[in-house]
C-alpha cells in the first residue's frame, strides 16, 4: 500500500468510514473533533483536546483506543505527580538464582501505543518534560538507558480552560510538540438529548476494532506518498512565515498582535494532516482548501499573542483568520469569525454576533445628563405628559 494508486485510496477511506462509524457509536457530535483527532492520528501526531469538563473528551480518547485496538493507557495529572511515575523507574529485586539483589527497569504507563493525559496541564513543569521526548523521538530515557517506545505512538491530552486553581501552562516547546489543538464545544440540545438516551442503555464504550497498528501504519504511509504541488507546498509555508512579525512576508495581523509565530513543526504538521485530509475526501492532491481549514488547528496554539490582542481580546483564531482574509487563497471565512470581527471593526451591532442582547435591537438609548440628570429633550416629555395628565384629572 506504500504506492499510491486507485486502489489504495478506495481502500483508505473505506477504512477511514469503517472507524468513523465505530466512533460515532460512543460520541454523539463532536465530528469536527473526532475528524481532527483521527487525522492527527493517521498522520502520526499528537493532539491536545481543550473543552470544559463533561464533553466528551476522555471517551473519545478511550473509544479511539478500542477502535484501533491497540494497548492504552490512562495517566491522571496531579500536581504530586512524579516523572518516574509516568516514564517508569529503576526498583531493587532479588535474583531467585543466586539470592543477590540487582535493579531492574519496571515500565511506566508511557510504554504503551496510545497514551491518555487527562487534565494534563495540572502537573508541574518537572512532570510534563517526562513526556517531551518521548512526544517527539519516541524514546524513553532513564538512569542513562534510552529505550524505544512502540509504533505507532499517540499522546492524546485533555486540559481544562476554566479552571485555573491548581494548573500550569504548557511550555511552549511541550505545546509545539501537539500536531492540532482541538476546542471541544458544549453539544447542541439535539445532541444532549441523544446523549443521555445513549447513556441511559450504558455507560460503557461500545465501540468494536476497525483498524490494527499495522494496517494504520500502512495508511500512513499511503499518506504520506500523496503528492503536494509545490503552489500548495509554497502557499502553506507562507502561511505559517505570515504569522511572524519580523519574517521577509509578514501579515499586518502578525505585526499588530503576534509576538511570536509558528515554528517549523507548524508546517510539517500542515502538509502531513492535509494530505490525510485530502485522501479521507478521495483526492490524490492537497487543495488550497484542506491548508486553510487545518491551519486553525495547527497554528492556534503555536503563537503567542501580544499585550495589544489581549487588550483588544483579540482570540489565536481571531489573528489566523485575519492572517487567511490577507493571505489565503480560497478562504471561505467562518461565520461566526467573521461577524466577531465586524462587530470589532463597528461594522455591525454587537447583537448581530450572537454577543448582545437581541432585545435591544432598533431601541434608542436614551442621553443623559451630568451625574444621571435628565437632558432637556427627557425634561419636555416629562412635562407634557405631566401636563396631560393634570388636563384629564380637570
Amino acid at each position: 500500500m506504500s504506492v499510491v494508486n486507485e486502489q489504495n485510496i478506495k481502500l483508505f477511506s473505506e477504512k477511514c468510514a469503517k472507524i468513523f462509524e465505530q466512533v460515532q457509536r460512543d460520541v454523539v457530535g463532536q465530528k469536527g473533533v473526532v475528524e481532527g483527532t483521527i487525522i492527527g492520528m493517521i498522520a502520526g501526531g499528537n493532539v491536545l483536546l481543550e473543552g470544559v469538563p463533561g464533553v466528551g473528551k476522555t471517551r473519545l480518547v478511550r473509544s479511539l483506543g478500542r477502535v484501533f485496538s491497540l494497548p492504552f493507557s490512562r495517566i491522571q495529572f496531579t500536581p504530586d505527580l512524579m516523572p518516574a511515575d509516568v516514564t517508569g523507574t529503576n526498583i531493587i529485586v532479588k535474583d531467585e538464582k543466586t539470592g543477590n539483589s540487582k535493579f531492574e527497569f519496571q515500565k511506566g504507563p508511557i510504554f504503551s501505543n496510545i497514551i491518555l493525559a487527562d487534565e494534563i496541564n495540572r502537573a508541574t513543569p518537572k512532570t510534563q518534560s517526562a513526556l517531551l521526548e518521548a512526544m517527539q523521538e519516541h524514546t524513553v530515557t532513564v538512569m542513562g538507558v534510552s529505550r524505544k517506545l512502540e509504533e505507532p505512538f499517540f499522546v492524546l491530552a485533555t486540559q481544562n480552560p476554566i479552571e485555573q486553581d491548581g494548573t500550569y501552562p504548557l511550555p511552549e516547546a511541550q505545546m509545539d510538540r501537539f500536531m492540532f489543538k482541538l476546542i471541544v464545544t458544549y453539544p447542541s440540545l439535539q445532541e444532549l438529548k441523544d446523549i443521555v438516551n445513549m447513556t441511559q442503555k450504558t455507560m460503557a464504550e461500545v465501540a468494536e476494532a476497525a483498524c490494527n497498528g499495522t494496517e494504520l501504519l500502512e495508511m500512513r504511509k499511503v499518506a504520506n506518498a500523496i503528492p503536494v504541488a509545490d503552489e500548495v507546498m509554497s502557499y502553506a509555508m507562507n502561511l505559517s512565515v505570515a504569522t511572524h512579525p519580523d519574517s521577509e512576508g509578514p501579515s499586518q495581523a502578525a505585526i499588530k498582535y503576534i509576538r511570536f509565530g509558528t515554528s517549523p513543526r507548524a508546517g510539517q504538521a500542515l502538509i502531513s494532516a492535509a494530505k490525510v485530509k485530502a485522501l479521507l475526501n478521495g483526492r490524490y492532491n492537497v487543495s488550497y482548501g484542506d491548508i486553510n481549514e487545518l491551519a486553525f488547528p495547527v497554528f492556534r496554539h503555536r503563537i503567542k499573542l501580544n499585550f495589544e490582542a489581549i487588550a483588544d481580546r483579540i482570540t489565536a483564531d481571531d489573528v489566523i483568520h485575519m492572517i487567511l482574509k490577507e493571505k489565503g487563497i480560497d478562504y471561505k471565512a467562518n461565520q461566526t469569525l467573521e461577524k466577531a470581527a465586524l462587530a470589532r471593526e463597528g461594522k455591525v451591532k454587537a447583537f448581530d454576533t450572537g454577543y448582545g442582547n437581541p432585545d435591544d435591537q432598533g431601541k434608542k438609548a436614551k442621553k443623559k445628563g451630568l451625574f444621571g440628570k435628565k437632558n432637556k429633550e427627557d425634561a419636555e416629555e416629562t412635562t407634557e405628559f405631566n401636563a396631560d395628565s393634570d388636563n384629564q384629572n380637570a
